[in-house]
Parts: structure tokens; C-alpha cells; sequence
């Protein structure tokens, strides 16, 4: 027979690591360039992905539906508001 751990210690076990592994992140404040500049270029995309697929859709219904431009501004609107939102969460979203 083998000793093998318990489901409960196994959990303890794993609660102590994310807890050690969550204070060290809390004490690594060095962050590189390199990660700066990752967060900007997330950051881009984040904003701007959102209301370029709105505008696409928005162009593709206003031509099959012919409703001038209403689609394309609405989604458009609504990229903008989305990706904004994203890109605020996610700044202010704690990163390890």
C-alpha cells in the first residue's frame, strides 16, 4: 500500500502554494520594458479590434439590409463602448 495524500491535504497543500506563489507576486515589483510594452500592444488591440469588427458588420448589414449607414454606426458605437470597457477592466485587472 502507498501513502498517498487525502483529497482534503492535497487542497491544503495547493491553498498553501497559491498563497506563497501570490505573496511573492506581491513583492516582485520589477517589471521589465519588455512587459511594458506588451500591456500597450494588448492594450491597442483591446481598444481597437472591437469597433473595426463593428464597422465590418455594420458595413456587411447596411448593404444586404440597405440602411445607409445605421448599422455601421451603431456598431461602431458599440465596438468603441465594448473595447473600451475591456480595455478598462483589464488595467485595472491585477497582473502576476
Amino acid at each position: 500500500m502507498t501513502d498517498s495524500p487525502s483529497p482534503r491535504e492535497e487542497m491544503e497543500a495547493a491553498l498553501i502554494r497559491n498563497e506563497r506563489r501570490m505573496k511573492q507576486a506581491q513583492t516582485d515589483t520589477d517589471v521589465s520594458v519588455s512587459q511594458h510594452l506588451a500591456r500597450i500592444g494588448v492594450l491597442g488591440w483591446t481598444i481597437l479590434t472591437p469597433p473595426l469588427a463593428g464597422l465590418l458588420i455594420g458595413r456587411w448589414l447596411d448593404r444586404h439590409i440597405g440602411s445607409g449607414v445605421a448599422f455601421s454606426a451603431l456598431l461602431l458605437f458599440a465596438g468603441f463602448a465594448g473595447g473600451g470597457f475591456s480595455a478598462w477592466k483589464w488595467m485595472n485587472h491585477p497582473h502576476a
